[in-house]
Parts: structure tokens; sequence; C-alpha cells
């Protein structure tokens, strides 16, 4: 490939990588959602993930990618009420069955959002070099969830 050819598929995959570990949050939800695990337990891991993962990520945005489009770009202002609005939904502590659904519905939609639009969007407008910044991951955040000790998402039955 040529230095001038965009290649979508590979300019923006280590931020897209990130969102696998989002995917992963939606499915366990869904499994103890299903499995019938105690609400409280399924929140206590979403807090962690959204306080060890999900605010950087946020952050790592706002401040590296967006900018791309800028601030007054409609889809920017959409992600942007997005991350809002999920912040709202972490926050929340009552009727934990109902905002644990929303919140696995609002990021599973937020996640094809960000890939099928906005990430799009960015790859047509970003320049050479902040592509080459996002390729080479220095945005890219490390994640690990080995210290869970909680695998609600393992358990057979509640």
């Amino acid at each position: 490939m040529n230095k001038t050819t965009k290649n979508p598929k590979v300019e923006l995959t280590p931020i897209i990588e990130e969102h696998d570990e989002v995917i992963l949050l939606c499915e366990r939800i869904r499994l103890g959602l299903r499995n019938k695990v105690d609400a409280k337990r399924i929140k206590k891991y979403i807090d962690w993930f959204k306080a060890n993962y999900l605010d950087a990520h946020f952050d790592m945005e706002q401040k590296n990618i967006f900018p791309i489009l800028g601030e007054n770009n409609v889809r920017v202002k959409r992600a942007l009420a997005n991350h809002r609005r999920l912040n709202r939904l972490f926050a929340e502590t009552a009727e934990l069955n109902k905002i644990l659904h929303k919140i696995e519905e609002e990021l599973s939609s937020y996640i094809n959002f960000e890939e099928r639009i906005l990430y799009k969007e960015i790859q047509l407008v970003a320049t050479e070099q902040q592509l080459e910044v996002i390729e080479n991951g220095e945005q890219q955040i490390v994640f690990s969830d080995e210290t869970w000790k909680d695998r609600f998402w393992l358990s057979l039955s509640a």
C-alpha cells in the first residue's frame, strides 16, 4: 500500500479493538441477567469496568479522536451526548435490572454507531499523521480484568 492510499479497515484498528472489551462487557451483562445473577453483583462489576476502562476510553476519544472532526460535527455531538447518557445510566442505583438492560442496549448501540458511522467519517478526513498516531496505538488503553474475582458471567445459576 502506498502512503497516499487510505485503508479504512486498518487505520483505526487499535481504537476499534478497544471496543472488543465493551462488547464483552455487554455480553457479560446479558449473561448475568439471563442467569438471574443478583443485579448488585453485575453493577459492581460494571462500575469497576467503567472506572478502570470506559472512563479512560471516553476521555481518549474526546481528547484525541473527536477533535479530528471538530466539536461542531453532528456525529461528534451525538457521541458526546451518548457519553453523557451512559455516564448518567452508570450513576443510577435504583431499579438495577432495568438500568443494566439500558446500559447494555446503549453500549451496544453506541459501539455500532461509532464503528459504522463516526469512525468511517474520521477515516475520510484524518491526516496521515493523525492516522499514524492512532494506528501505532499510542492512544490505546491497556486493560485486564484478571484482578476481578467475581466472575458472575460464568455462573450457571444465581
